[in-house]
């Protein structure tokens, strides 16, 4: 089992024992990775996330580990929307058609993965019905697998499975796809997650996290590890809309506040607020001398 949220995470507890597939939302609750870390933190990290899934299996991790896995943040990347996928259903489709120029929530991982990518479908699910976006219509959500040997019959399982326990979240909306070796590849390279099939144990080493895309297919946000704040990922899905979603309060918010990619966070920008502060006052200054003129001539 190599599964990885450790290469962009800090601060959580991996040397535990590997979680049960029945507690996902208690591992989302306690996972609230950030980012930044160091080389030693992100490789010590990684070998105590990794020793407890594989040492049953005998098998060491290898050497160059922090290398091979891992979530490299590279906002404004375009995706290749045209290559073909297949959905749940078998029928072939492109990132383009699915997006349909709305922004897109897309995480990576594979269907029959024994470990992390349970948690991270119910970290996305959990989170959904919070958004107060109308999925489908205002938002897009695809998960991709990594393992070219998936079919859509173990999307459709996965897809099943994940609507019976959180009927909330609505996944039949959600497009899960799979595709060949290249197509996932590229889309891999592109948003920076790095992965690769352990021969040994025939499963692959992947790190966690959420990828937002605009309707055009542009990297604009990522969550890393497998919780991801309703609130947050509300703003970052109308700050990728340009416009399109979200009320007055979400705007001035992000008016005022902005992605930190050094920590994965919003965070506030002073510079922002003084002028906002600035332009308000000078606002009131013309207001209150309009008056008082008025006043005198009358």
């Amino acid at each position: 089992m190599e599964n990885f949220a450790a290469p962009t995470s800090c601060g959580s507890d991996f040397s535990r024992d590997a979680p049960d597939r029945d507690e996902p939302r208690a591992i989302a609750a306690e996972a609230a990775p950030t980012v930044g870390c160091s080389y030693t933190q992100r490789l010590v990290l990684l070998l105590l996330f990794w020793l407890p899934l594989v040492a049953g299996a005998g098998v060491l991790p290898p050497t160059d580990l922090n290398q091979r896995v891992g979530f490299d943040q590279r906002l404004g990347a375009q995706l290749p929307t045209t290559l073909p996928f297949r959905d749940a259903d078998g029928r072939s489709v492109t990132l383009a058609e699915l997006a349909g120029g709305k922004p897109t929530l897309l995480a990576l991982g594979y269907y029959r993965c024994p470990n992390l990518c349970d948690v991270v479908l119910h970290g996305i699910a959990h989170a959904l019905p919070a958004l107060r976006l109308r999925l489908g219509e205002d938002y897009q959500v695809v998960f991709i697998s990594i393992d070219p040997r998936e079919t859509p019959a173990d999307a459709h399982d996965a897809a099943r499975m994940l609507a019976r326990m959180i009927p909330a979240a609505h996944v039949e909306r959600w497009h899960m796809l799979t595709g060949d070796a290249a197509s996932t590849r590229a889309v891999a390279n592109v948003v920076g997650f790095r992965y690769f099939h352990d021969p040994r144990n025939d499963q692959y080493a992947h790190a966690a996290g959420l990828v937002v895309l605009t309707g055009q297919g542009k990297v604009a946000q990522y969550f890393f590890g497998v919780s991801y704040p309703p609130d947050a990922l509300r703003l970052a899905l109308v700050g990728a809309s340009h416009g399109r979603l979200g009320s007055l309060i979400d705007r001035l918010v992000l008016l005022c506040c902005g992605y930190d990619p050094s920590t994965g966070h919003y965070s506030l920008l002073i510079g922002r607020m003084m002028q906002g502060l600035g332009v308000g006052f000078v606002l009131l200054m013309l207001a209150g001398l309009y008056r008082f003129r008025r006043r005198e001539r009358t």
